[in-house]
């Protein structure tokens, strides 16, 4: 799906765009107490009494990695042609740096808080003509909460691209993401244990055995493909090769659907799967989301419902209630699953805690699609 087939959402909506301040202020309020993480590498019980405030600030980085074994197309011919030979993947690289309660996220080279063993990474795919600063909100407060978060700008689908090929339909290249994603991931490993001087901000930061997935609308379907899908891509190599030797162990899946041309059976490797997804999504109907859910058969998955929010605003902070649900709901799903935390409340019945707002089902019960609102397809602004 077209994330901003309208023209790029968030150019119409400027209430939507914030300053480093205010989003500090609002990850500050929204993380909640039950994800904080223990910069000791000791695992950690998840209790509702301790403080609300972070544990971390944020540090952002770009790291950019080049992958010479495959080309960019250009969509603007017919049909499409080679516009570069190698994959150029600028990475935005979000860590933990020291707390100052009311600091601004730090662009500048901010030291990380060093970690016994290293943190969590978490690999985030971007939808449609937008880039990974649209979900800053959402990947900082996984930063506060203990993680590392790398950002690939898709080389066809990040705003900036989709602006040079002037309107070109750029989607088909989705199935060319989860090799940028795999590709990402074993760079930062590399960057991680090697020392390299062109990602040198993640030396001895990442834990190569705690590894997870997130991403939205079509990232999310990329997302979907290199974790649970058993077809091959574009250059014939299997997504199950592409991510031997990755230990994914979690994956959030936000706003997506399959591709039909793949089947989606399950094995017993699969990762840990939380899907979000609203009922009122008009850009991607919860239909879509219900049926790869029900196409992955293993035990540990969740599915959480947002009652009426929209496409985009659960996942850019725009809808407060709901993007509170999201950020609580997947910080908490990561850390029960990549490191080991032992929660007080299970993640079912957290994601219950606000049934006005979500409602969260485990398992083989998914959502009911016998009431589920007949809303009509289309990704304008919502």
């Amino acid at each position: 799906m077209r994330l901003a087939s309208r023209k790029t959402l968030e150019k119409g909506r400027s209430y939507f765009i914030r300053t480093n301040l205010s989003v500090l202020t609002l990850v500050t309020v929204l993380i909640s107490p039950l994800l904080l993480a223990d910069p000791s590498g000791a695992s950690q019980s998840l209790t509702p009494q301790q403080t609300q405030t972070p544990l971390f600030g944020v540090g952002v980085a770009r790291c950019t990695f080049v992958d010479r074994t495959r080309g960019v197309l250009n969509y603007s011919t017919t049909p499409p042609s080679i516009l570069t030979k190698s994959r150029t993947l600028v990475t935005e690289i979000r860590y933990p740096t020291q707390f100052v309660a009311g600091g601004p996220v730090q662009a500048n080279g901010a030291k990380p808080v060093p970690r016994s063993g290293g943190y969590p990474l978490i690999v985030f795919a971007h939808g449609y003509d937008v880039t990974p600063d649209t979900y800053a909100d959402l990947l900082n407060a996984w930063v506060r909460a203990g993680f590392v978060v790398a950002s690939p700008f898709f080389p066809d689908e990040n705003k900036f691209a989709v602006a040079a090929q002037r309107g070109a339909n750029t989607e088909d290249d989705i199935r060319n993401e989860p090799a940028d994603l795999t590709f990402v991931t074993r760079s930062v490993l590399n960057a991680s244990a090697n020392q390299s001087p062109g990602c040198g901000i993640v030396s001895g930061l990442i834990a190569a055995s705690e590894l997870g997935l997130a991403g939205h609308s079509d990232g999310a379907t990329a997302v979907g493909l290199l974790a649970y899908a058993r077809g091959a891509d574009p250059q014939g190599v299997s997504y199950a090769s592409l991510r031997a030797g990755l230990d994914y162990r979690a994956v959030v899946i936000m706003s997506a659907e399959e591709d039909r041309a793949q089947s989606y059976a399950s094995e017993a490797s699969d990762p840990a799967l939380l899907v979000i997804q609203s009922a009122a999504d008009q850009c991607n109907p919860i239909r879509n989301s219900v049926k790869l859910y029900g196409d992955i058969h293993q035990s540990n998955k969740w599915f959480l419902e947002l009652r009426t929010a929209h496409h985009l605003p659960p996942f850019d902070g725009a809808d407060v209630a709901a993007f509170r649900v999201v950020a609580d709901s997947s910080t908490r799903f990561y850390r029960t699953s990549l490191q080991g935390a032992t929660p007080a409340i299970s993640l079912f019945h957290y994601g219950n805690e606000s049934p006005q707002v979500a409602r969260m089902f485990s398992g083989g019960n998914g959502p009911n699609l016998t009431n589920a609102p007949n809303i009509p397809e289309s990704c304008g602004p919502n």
